[in-house]
């Protein structure tokens, strides 16, 4: 599975092995001129446009970032989620890889899964660490009934609960993964500092998600959908929380050739240590979504349809993109 890996310091750095994803789609332009780039293994880059202004700001959530219309949107995604919507995007390498940052090395780690849905992303993490050690925790009822079903998570402690606002004790978790959830926070900022404030001293946050595409009409149905976040965003989230060694490694499914021109639902694992114990430095106001507000049916419905039109264009793309590999040349970029 191709990968790179950038460092989330003052300097950045790009590492490369074998890869397409560190070819022409990373645009140098994206980050800070401070420092120095270096590149090691890997062709010259072709930077292409850039800006943090190109999308929607974060403060103004698309149409299914939304509490209520995700929790209808997985009401009837998590009925085919695994068997039509992780093949396109989510595939088993990729999750493989994915975690490594994560550092899963013993196997009596307490980690929580944030965001755990069905259960996917678990069963990577299974592997390493003992199932009894494992909370997965989601807001999404019917996403975690598939997660009860799968015979390696039986004995992993499941329950429903809000990434930005988790049920747990300060310094808990020696690790906190959350993979295809950030997309749909109303306020990615408040759930990384409460992740930093669920680790112990020394634990490591693996938050995996989109990146932002810059293909116009992949933008145009992104803002629409749901939060897909520029990389250097992920990075500014993660320091501002409180995190050091900050790290972001690009990920990406193989018939991509390393194309991320219309962004990817998981392109990109972003990992940090907790340096102190304690709350994150961060001071917030009050949460960006009252649930408990009553909103409007006819703006919950259009809402709600209108995201679900821009999620169709993201079930094409990889369908597309495999269309594309099949057809052109090995070694030719698509």
């Amino acid at each position: 599975m191709a990968s790179s890996v950038l460092n989330g310091a003052d300097n950045f750095k790009i590492l490369s092995g074998n890869t397409p994803f560190l070819g022409s789609e990373l645009n140098v332009k994206c980050f800070p001129q401070k420092g120095i780039m270096n590149l090691r293994k890997t062709r010259i880059l072709k930077p292409i446009k850039c800006s943090l202004s190109a999308s929607r700001p974060v403060s103004q959530p698309r149409f299914i970032q939304h509490k209520k219309e995700e929790f209808w949107f997985y009401r009837f995604l998590s009925i085919v989620y695994d068997h039509v919507i992780n093949p396109g995007h989510w595939t088993e390498d990729m999750r493989d890889e994915a975690l490594q940052p994560a550092e899963l090395h013993t196997r009596n780690l307490q980690v929580v899964d944030v965001g755990g849905g069905t259960g996917f992303t678990t069963l990577g993490i299974v592997k390493h660490v003992d199932a009894k050690n494992v909370t997965i925790i989601d807001q999404s009822p019917h996403q975690l009934a598939k997660a009860r079903e799968k015979e390696p998570l039986k004995e992993c402690k499941i329950l429903e609960g809000d990434a930005e606002d988790l049920p747990f004790p300060t310094d808990t978790f020696d690790r906190y993964i959350s993979a295809g959830s950030i997309e749909y926070w109303p306020d990615p900022q408040r759930g990384i500092k409460e992740a930093y404030r669920v680790l112990t001293i020394g634990g490591v946050a693996c938050v995996i998600g989109p990146v932002y595409p810059t293909f116009w009409l992949s933008r145009f149905f992104a803002d629409a959908w749901m939060l897909f976040p520029k990389e250097e965003e992920y990075i500014e989230w993660f320091k501002k929380a409180g995190f050091t060694q900050v790290k972001l490694k690009r990920i990406g499914p193989k018939w991509y050739r390393g194309v991320r021109r219309h962004g990817l639902i998981m392109g990109c694992s972003v990992t940090g240590v907790k340096p102190y114990g304690g709350e994150s430095p961060l001071q917030l106001g009050p949460k960006s979504e009252d649930v408990s507000k009553p909103v409007n049916p006819f703006v919950f419905l259009m809402r709600f349809l209108l995201g679900i039109i821009a999620a169709s264009y993201y079930v094409l793309v990889p369908i597309y993109m495999w269309l594309k590999d099949q057809i052109v040349p090995k070694g030719q970029p698509i």
